[in-house]
């Protein structure tokens, strides 16, 4: 399950920036074509199938490069630590990553940069300047509503007024329940440097004994278990149309959430570095932003895209995510090491 790669979001610290990156490729796109149909193949990590539709990322790769392809699932983290081990021996050439690990990988020198043909147009905090790390697609907290609920919430603030149950999941460990702690903080007032009105709110709910510390996802949605979840507005859609499209609401906070995403990483030591280049090219391509909307990831490029009537409802609406930020990786990096004592001992104790 991708899911368990993307927990491991919280817990490494960034590394210094080191000198001596290498420049990103002069190649042509015709040049790097010709030369990845003699790589013959890409081997990626972290990029399954079903996750954000990465399986129709690598059919159209596939057939449009004439090369075979194969994916292990694995952490961030792990990743990052396989390009490393393999430095001698790379067996991966490309990885994908949460926003936080793209400059770790920069750092240890252990990933090579390139922009695509259409970098301009990939807004400034989610992309390197020299090329490293760029956000495909992001993900924002989001809330999962059942359509039982009487009063629905249209805010966090409207939480603590609620006669319904809230399931965070794993508050500590799983990079999506960190994340909407930090949603919280921004929606109260605070941040990645001052987490504590997140504290504060959840605390209240866990007070009131509507605090859930189970995951909102598909099972626990069919059991019946779920009345109102917090998760990333990809997983929210995803897990709406599994379920029953017509029993549940998915909706982004009104007075605050955080956006963050995920990155391709190209390995420093590829020895398949064109088809590397082209995988993170095709993805910023019209029919690779389309391709991460039909799997309800929210496309870097949606400004610049039109989608296809039938895929439009697996994002939401613009308007939507006007209190949400992009999320401050370094500052989150650091207060993410205090956030699990914080819970345990502020929310938790309250059960």
């Amino acid at each position: 399950m991708k899911l368990t790669r993307r927990a491991a979001l919280a817990g490494l610290a960034l590394s210094a920036f080191i000198a001596g990156q290498t420049p990103a490729s002069s190649q042509s796109l015709e040049e790097m074509a010709e030369a990845a149909r003699k790589e013959g193949t890409i081997v990626s990590l972290g990029c399954p199938d079903d996750w954000a539709n990465w399986g129709d990322q690598w059919k159209a790769i596939t057939a449009k490069y004439g090369v075979t392809h194969t994916d292990t699932d694995m952490s961030s983290a792990e990743e990052l630590a396989k390009f490393e081990a393999e430095k001698s021996n790379p067996s991966a050439d490309i990885g994908e990553v949460g926003l936080e690990f793209g400059p770790i990988a920069a750092a240890k020198g252990i990933s090579q940069p390139y922009k695509t043909t259409n970098w301009d147009k990939i807004p400034a905090w989610a992309k390197d300047e020299d090329g490293h790390w760029a956000l495909g697609y992001t993900g924002t907290i989001a809330f999962l509503i059942s359509k039982k609920v009487q009063n629905p919430p249209k805010s966090f603030a409207d939480l603590v007024n609620g006669d319904y149950k809230v399931a965070v999941g794993d508050v500590g460990k799983a990079a999506q329940s960190n994340a909407l702690v930090l949603a919280a903080a921004i929606a109260g007032g605070g941040g990645e440097e001052n987490l504590q009105p997140a504290m504060d709110l959840f605390a209240k709910l866990a007070e009131q004994k509507r605090l859930l510390t189970i995951g909102a996802n598909p099972g626990n949605m069919e059991k019946g278990e779920i009345e109102v979840g917090i998760v990333w507005d990809f997983n929210a859609l995803n897990y709406r149309n599994q379920v029953g499209k017509d029993n549940w609401d998915v909706i982004i906070p009104a007075d605050g959430s955080v956006t963050s995403g995920y990155t391709t990483t190209i390995n420093a030591y590829s020895t398949r570095p064109n088809i590397a280049k082209l995988t993170r090219e095709f993805i910023f391509s019209d029919e690779g932003q389309i391709n991460f909307a039909k799997g309800f990831a929210r496309p870097i490029l949606i400004d610049y895209i039109t989608l296809p009537p039938e895929i439009a409802d697996n994002v939401l609406p613009k308007e939507q995510y006007a209190k949400a930020r992009p999320v401050n990786a370094a500052l989150w990096m650091d207060s993410a090491k205090q956030l699990s004592k914080m819970w345990q001992e502020q929310v938790m104790s309250r059960m």
